[in-house]
């Protein structure tokens, strides 16, 4: 049985960050909104509650019962998660005279407490609190404090129950990992064996016994994802998987034959279906971003309704869901506050008597490339873009249609093959072109042109849940961009986006 540690999201945005520091010391972790927690907390081996943009002494603050979890369970709790500890178990949390945010070090470290084990003094930590414990609850001792904030962790006497106020998960806590694992592997006595290697196994074994002996339809879309989940069936199930490869219209330039063409000797069966018409046509006239996705989420259910009834026993659906579709399609306060659909995250309509297996549903994307690759998956796919579900359509800011597509195709094609012959497509995470519904002046030959403007857009992340915008260099920039205007007719300008997420997103539909 797999070490579980489960993290209770109040809502803070470093929350996916707590989880993939975790990850990343070869230990499993799920995240659950605190209002919607598993009904068994005996499972998990540790429990962290995340920080939270809300004070605990407001009426609606998040609030959660600990009673199965406190003095049972080792048990943390990151800057919100702290100050809830000291406030509802006779502590005193009161606002701070001065907001506390940023880098700090701690003057005072407890060298006898087993979460500072190896941790020098004057450790740099990063603070982001309005509020600050002013009293520690009675059975709680100090072990840490930086010079303006006295009580910046404790822990309770008798319990593995600690409380920190600021935050180990971020990059500028250079040693919060370290405070990380000795919480987890000191205290809480967790094995550090998740591995690529140990998920293969664990999947294979799982999907065996979930499927039987039923089919299975996959969707493939080329790119990693699916190409992972793909290979992690076929090892499980073999020949009771069909994949289909949809070309929906939306594709980048030529890559329906390409994909089909990459998946040749690898093994599995792959059908290629050609359904752009029927997507393109289902799109006509339709501009809001949210309609286009659910479009598209639609026709290719409808899609593969027609195949799966082809393929007599098909019984279950597998998509390439990962866990940042998951969490960005959940929200701690009640219903989702959606910020864009997932195509591949939901159920199904009652139409479709298909079941869903998603065997990548809990990994990051870095992990689901470590574990393509301790599949042996050629590292040329493996390196490949994430490219959005709902392709070129929520590039195109606006309505959809043939000539703006064959636009799109010829941009992205020019930046894309660029990004790779200047060495440049491996050091970015996503990169793609976007086509704007406005047109600007332009002059070409001395005549006027009133044409239109597309946007490069380049960024580093590791998951895709933060992104940072790539400085490309000038020299690049310059000549990708004369040759998208000299290229491709109907475009007069270029711009690149240097927008970082948050606050915006990497697509902008």
């Amino acid at each position: 049985m797999q070490d579980k540690v489960l993290i209770l999201d109040f809502g803070s945005q470093y929350t996916q960050l707590i989880a993939r520091r975790v990850r990343e010391l070869y230990i499993y972790c799920e995240i659950f909104p605190y209002n919607k927690p598993p009904n068994d907390f005996s499972i998990y081996k540790a429990v962290i509650l995340s920080g939270s943009p809300h004070s605990v002494r407001t009426e609606d603050s998040p609030r959660i019962d600990l009673s199965m979890i406190k003095g049972k369970i080792p048990l943390l709790g990151v800057c919100y998660g702290a100050q809830y500890l000291a406030h509802f178990f006779g502590g005193k949390v009161s606002q701070s005279k001065t907001r506390e945010y940023g880098r700090a070090n701690l003057k005072f470290i407890d060298s006898k407490s087993n979460f500072f084990i190896d941790i020098p003094q004057k450790s740099q930590v990063w603070m982001s609190h309005s509020d600050t414990i002013k009293n520690l609850p009675d059975e709680a001792k100090l072990i840490a404090s930086t010079s303006d904030v006295q009580n910046a962790a404790f822990e309770i006497k008798g319990e593995y129950t600690y409380g920190i106020q600021f935050h180990p998960e971020v990059y500028h806590s250079p040693d919060g990992s370290k405070m990380l694992q000795n919480f987890l592997v000191k205290i809480s006595k967790i094995k550090q064996d998740w591995t690529p290697d140990s998920f293969v196994e664990m999947t294979i074994k799982k999907i065996k016994d979930q499927i039987g002996n039923d089919k299975v339809i996959l969707g493939l879309s080329g790119g990693v994802d699916s190409t992972v989940a793909a290979v992690l069936l076929n090892k499980a199930i073999g020949d009771q998987l069909t994949c289909v490869f949809v070309n929906n219209g939306l594709l980048r330039k030529n890559e329906f034959d390409s994909v089909l063409n990459q998946y040749k000797g690898m093994g599995l069966n792959v059908k290629g279906v050609d359904a752009s018409k029927l997507f393109i046509n289902n799109l006509k006239g339709e501009s809001d971003p949210e309609l286009k996705r659910k479009i598209i989420g639609n026709t290719f259910i409808d899609v593969f309704d027609d195949e799966a009834k082809q393929i007599k026993g098909a019984s279950w659906l597998a998509q390439g869901t990962i866990y940042p579709d998951v969490i960005e399609s959940i929200s701690v306060n009640g219903p989702s506050v959606t910020i864009k659909s997932h195509h591949n995250v939901g159920g199904l309509p009652d139409l479709m008597k298909l079941n869903i297996v998603e065997p990548l549903r809990m990994l990051f994307k870095d992990e689901v490339r470590r574990v393509g690759n301790s599949l042996a998956i050629d590292s040329a796919i493996l390196r490949r873009h994430p490219f959005p579900g709902p392709g070129l359509a929520i590039r195109i800011l606006g309505e959809i249609t043939f000539e703006n597509i064959n636009i799109l195709q010829e941009v992205d094609s020019i930046f894309i093959e660029g990004l790779k012959k200047w060495n440049l497509y491996d050091s970015i995470w996503q990169a793609g072109a976007i086509l704007l519904p406005v047109n600007s002046v332009g002059v070409m030959g001395d005549e006027r042109t009133y044409e239109k403007c597309v946007v490069l857009r380049a960024v580093q992340s590791t998951d895709g849940m933060t992104a940072d915008w790539v400085d490309l260099p000038y020299g690049f920039l310059q000549k990708i961009s004369n040759k998208i205007i000299n290229k491709v007719p109907g475009i007069n300008r270029v711009v690149y986006d240097i927008s970082s997420k948050p606050p915006a997103t990497i697509e902008w539909e």
